[in-house]
């Protein structure tokens, strides 16, 4: 689920380097042992998500406190953080951790057990709910799964997916979401692979429509009180959805 920078609401390949105070504004890759930091700010950007809250929000945990939901939102937040961090590609701004995006590249799946286990998404089996774990398990992650490779057919496992994109409430309007963006998008048009997303809100359409993604379809999640609607977006490289052969932009990798 991607989200810009202006709304509350809506997973290593490469090597890493240390935390510089000279860097904080330029967009690097996490590591392991900053799994944590990163996860503090997704749950906050995503602390009112709709998605979110439909693990959370079931008849089965009407007696649980918001305090009770906040830990899990919290623990759902960290594993699918650890499991990018992983298997894909999480990228960092600010200087502390003020915006994070989450990206499975080329070739890359967080589908595995062993990243499942290592990650600590296992827990959720025995943390959710009846009813959380069969929309988490059953229901949401089956669609997203199917969803993208309807959409995307042979270049399913052959593009860049931005899973999530989330940024604190006190560094939104700073341009950080627009440099994680083109951070990878730059390098999808020197690849020639498009990339997609699905957004949690609609008033985020607007805005990833800028950097060059198109809306094609909505899905729902519907096992809650009323069907929950998820935006599908596929931006195409550059060079093929302008038709131009001009020369392809560079980035430094970090």
């Amino acid at each position: 689920m991607a989200q810009n920078n202006n709304h509350n609401g809506s997973m290593v390949l490469e090597k890493k380097r240390s935390v510089s105070v000279d860097s904080t504004d330029e967009v690097r890759v996490l590591n392991m042992s900053e799994c944590e930091k990163a996860s503090e700010c997704l749950w906050d950007a995503f602390a009112v998500d709709e998605v979110m809250r439909y693990f959370l929000d079931t008849d089965d945990m009407a007696t649980c406190s918001e305090d009770q939901k906040w830990k899990l939102h919290c623990n759902i937040v960290r594993y699918l953080t650890a499991a990018h961090i992983q298997k894909g590609i999480a990228t960092v701004i600010g200087p502390d951790y003020d915006a994070v995006a989450l990206w499975l590249p080329p070739g890359t799946n967080t589908d595995d057990w062993l990243t499942f286990f290592r990650s600590g998404l296992w827990r959720l089996y025995y943390q959710l709910s009846t009813e959380g774990k069969k929309r988490f398990f059953n229901e949401f992650a089956p669609l997203l799964h199917d969803t993208k490779h309807d959409v995307l057919g042979e270049r399913d496992n052959d593009s860049y997916y931005l899973v999530w994109l989330g940024s604190k409430p006190s560094s939104r309007g700073k341009g950080y979401a627009r440099k994680l963006i083109e951070h990878m998008t730059v390098r999808a048009d020197e690849e020639g692979k498009a990339t997609y997303l699905e957004s949690s809100s609609e008033l985020n359409l607007s805005y990833y429509k800028k950097f060059g993604f198109d809306h094609t379809m909505d899905i729902q999640l519907e096992r809650g009180p009323k069907p929950l609607k998820l935006h599908i977006m596929i931006r195409e490289p550059k060079s093929i959805a302008s038709g131009s052969k001009g020369a392809s932009a560079k980035i430094r990798m970090l």
